[in-house]
């Protein structure tokens, strides 16, 4: 399909985890939105880079595995530990850290949080 590019994403300020390295594939290609109101300028920034494709997560779904990284607006405990515990790369624009019932879920490694357009940069 396409020739995907890079970017690396670091926790805005007050934010926490990362830096994630996003770099959809062919098998991955989706910059999945989940935030309410189309696709977030974030999600749109990381798919204008990438090549990936944005996608809106509360009009349709696409499996777990299709995901190249999921874009939340979560400052709770719902979805900021449901991506990660499937083992999808997730940012937050919310400045979160662990907690809740998934917190455990929740790794620097697969989650940073706090993110604006800012802190999203070409690999």
């Amino acid at each position: 399909m396409g020739a995907y590019k890079s970017v690396v994403i670091s926790a805005g300020k007050g934010g926490w985890g990362g830096p994630l390295t996003i770099t959809p594939t062919d098998d991955r290609p989706y910059i999945y939105s989940v935030t309410g109101g189309g696709i977030h300028p974030v999600a749109a920034r990381i798919a204008e880079i990438t090549g990936g494709i944005p996608f809106d997560g509360f009009k349709s779904s696409v499996p777990f595995d299709k995901i190249a990284v999921a874009v939340i607006d979560c400052g709770g405990t719902a979805r900021v530990g449901v991506y990660p515990m499937k083992k999808v790369l997730t940012v937050d624009i919310h400045a979160t850290s662990p907690a809740g019932p998934l917190a455990m879920f929740i790794t620097k490694e697969l989650f940073v949080s706090g993110v604006k357009a800012v802190d999203i940069k070409e690999s």
